[in-house]
């Protein structure tokens, strides 16, 4: 019989959990239409900011979800046997004009991971490169170990 045992990580687990991956999951939805894909993220522990380097074609879908301004999540998980952890934000990505960019959002948006242009079949300059951030309006993290016996 497998029995789980589940709890929430504190702040401090919450934020180190976010603070030692670079990647996740970015869910969007808008209406009824729900939309995810895999991100690379910079994560600010002493804000709870996260900060997202988006790219996309002129046609995509993802441009679209972005300029409907929808409710999103970002879910990271570690799993190390027996243990799983996870944390959830939810917030409304801001975008960051470049304009307004500071010596902050820049040194954030270091710690992300930089896009690899190769994998695009379109040339670069058709490419959008938006900078994002969000503030969660919640944040949490959980623990389930799971007994295999």
């Amino acid at each position: 019989m497998t029995l789980d045992t589940e709890s929430g990580l504190s702040r401090e687990e919450t934020d180190a959990l976010l603070s030692r991956h670079e990647t996740g999951v970015l869910a969007l939805a808008r209406e009824d239409e729900p939309y995810s894909i895999p991100i690379s993220y910079g994560y600010d522990p002493e804000t709870r900011r996260f900060y997202l380097r988006l790219v996309s074609t002129p046609e995509s879908e993802k441009r679209k979800f972005l300029a409907s301004s929808p409710l999103a999540r970002i879910v990271v998980y570690e799993e190390s046997e027996p243990v799983y952890r996870s944390a959830v934000a939810i917030g409304t990505l801001e975008e960051i004009p470049r304009d307004e960019l500071t010596v902050e959002h820049i040194e954030q948006y270091g710690k992300a991971k930089r896009p690899l242009f190769e994998i695009w079949g379109e040339s670069k300059r058709d490419l959008d490169v938006q900078l994002y951030q969000l503030e969660p309006d919640e944040l949490s993290g959980r623990r389930i170990e799971v007994d295999r016996e």
